[in-house]
């Protein structure tokens, strides 16, 4: 087994159980009531893992996050637009309904997620603790975690709740509506800068959270408020802290026998032959083509468009994508399980040096750096085996580390960011369309995913987003 951080499969549950440690998963041996629990520093060991246990649910970085920020994009695609009830074939469709499976579960277990962190950070102040470092990381460690949630629904919902205290009552929630995206914004940037002073520069275990992954997710934010000066600094840090590097070669990235190498900086652990295989994965089934594998059914391929973009050089290609012998692409970053065909034991990388590097060079184009912008890049075409980028104006050097996002980034969630953030979905999106002869047409309101129904009953305070 890896040695990392391991959640226990029964810590994802709201109430607390046995305690992981950082070299086996045991069996969940007693269950523990919450207004009776997080009274010492064990079980708040243990419910600070129940907090990371949630980034493996099936809403989040377990299967639905990775597609419905992926799919809506030009570089991945459903197959079968049919299958599952056609949840996966809406976002590829901008068809999308409120009452659409992955845009529920992600909303529901974000929230799910957002709640376990505040109990800690409501409680864990007043629990003794053997070592203040220790306190303050997993401090760190919670609002990291409830500002990656909050960041990723502010980005796909817009306003959403923002909730900063346990929630003890929900009827006290009801009828406070939507918090405005500024606010929200505020506060991840508060709960990041917070972070990035407590944690340490170097994890206790692989798979907990340092300051590196506070200071890439902040400067990402600042680099979706366009606040390129602050997120500058932030990236610098990143890479003059020693602590990461580029992988040599591609193949190195995402293999198992390589996980949480120097080049990831945060990601979220599963494991494959672990608690009776319920720690390991259902993403490689589900983006696997059809027939391929058992029960596989073709979500959030890669685009043949995609494909075609990766020259004959690129070390990338057949590496990070690959094509099936009837020519249909499929991620390969994503190992196939060797127990059974939904427990896979690939983490979803959520933060890595690759993304900094390409951030860093962006933010330096954008500030009329153009020198240090393609410095920058070179350094992840360089490892491509690809030759230095011919770019040098500011315009063509924004084209040139969009591809290059597109080409080292894919299946990680970045796409769709992406084009929000750069103010171009819509124009790419249409452009991809007519080029592909598919019959859809985007406008503003597809930027945004529909607000589940199900929240929208039982809040009538919460209204749904225009166009739904």
């Amino acid at each position: 087994m890896k040695k990392s951080l391991l959640f226990c499969a029964a810590l994802g549950l709201l109430l607390g159980t046995a305690a992981c440690n950082d070299n086996l998963y045991q069996d969940p041996q007693t269950s523990k009531t919450l207004s009776a629990f997080l009274r010492n520093e064990t079980e708040v060991e243990e419910y600070v893992n129940a907090v990371y246990g949630t980034l493996q649910a099936q809403g989040l970085y377990g299967l639905y996050l990775p597609a419905i920020t992926e799919i809506p994009s030009d570089n991945t695609y459903d197959e079968v637009p049919a299958n599952d009830d056609g949840i996966y074939g809406q976002l590829d469709q901008f068809t999308t309904i409120p009452s659409n499976t992955v845009v529920t579960s992600v909303w529901q277990a974000s929230y799910q997620g957002i709640q376990r962190a505040n109990v800690v950070l409501n409680r864990i102040g007043n629990v003794p603790y053997a070592s203040s470092t220790t306190r303050d990381a997993r401090v760190g460690e919670m609002k990291f975690i409830r500002a990656l949630l909050y960041f990723n629904l502010v980005r796909l919902y817009g306003d959403v709740p923002l909730v900063t205290q346990e929630t003890t009552d929900p009827n006290a929630y009801f009828g406070q509506g939507r918090t405005a995206q500024a606010q929200v914004y505020t506060q991840i940037i508060k709960d990041l800068t917070e972070a990035a002073s407590l944690l340490p520069a170097t994890a206790s275990q692989a798979g907990r959270v340092r300051q590196t992954a506070a200071q890439a997710l902040l400067a990402k934010v600042y680099l979706t408020q366009q606040n390129y000066n602050a997120a500058l600094p932030l990236l610098q840090a990143v890479v003059s802290s020693g602590r990461h590097a580029l992988q040599p070669n591609p193949t190195n990235v995402f293999s198992l026998s390589n996980e949480n190498n120097s080049e990831i900086i945060f990601a979220v652990q599963f494991a494959s032959g672990v608690n009776g295989n319920s720690e390991g994965s259902i993403a490689y089934q589900q983006f696997s083509p059809s027939g391929t594998v058992s029960g596989a059914k073709g979500h959030n391929l890669p685009t043949k468009s995609l494909y075609a973009l990766y020259g004959s050089a690129d070390r990338r290609k057949d590496v990070y994508v690959g094509v099936t012998s009837s020519g249909t692409p499929f991620l390969k970053k994503l190992s196939a399980p060797t127990t059974v065909i939904t427990d896979g034991g690939s983490d979803q990388v959520v933060l890595r040096y690759a993304d900094v590097l390409l951030m860093l060079a962006e933010v330096q184009n954008e500030l009329s750096n153009p020198t240090d912008a393609a410095t920058a890049l070179n350094l992840v075409r360089t490892r491509a085996g690809l030759a230095n980028t011919t770019a040098t104006t500011q315009a063509d050097l924004r084209a040139a580390i969009a591809l290059e996002r597109r080409l080292e980034l894919v299946g990680e969630g970045q796409r769709w960011f992406d084009l929000l953030r750069t103010g171009t979905a819509i124009s790419v999106m249409n452009s991809f369309f007519a080029a592909n002869g598919i019959l859809v047409t985007i406008d503003s309101h597809h930027l945004l995913m529909p607000v589940p129904q199900a929240q929208v009953n039982t809040d009538p305070a919460i209204k749904q987003n225009p166009g739904y």
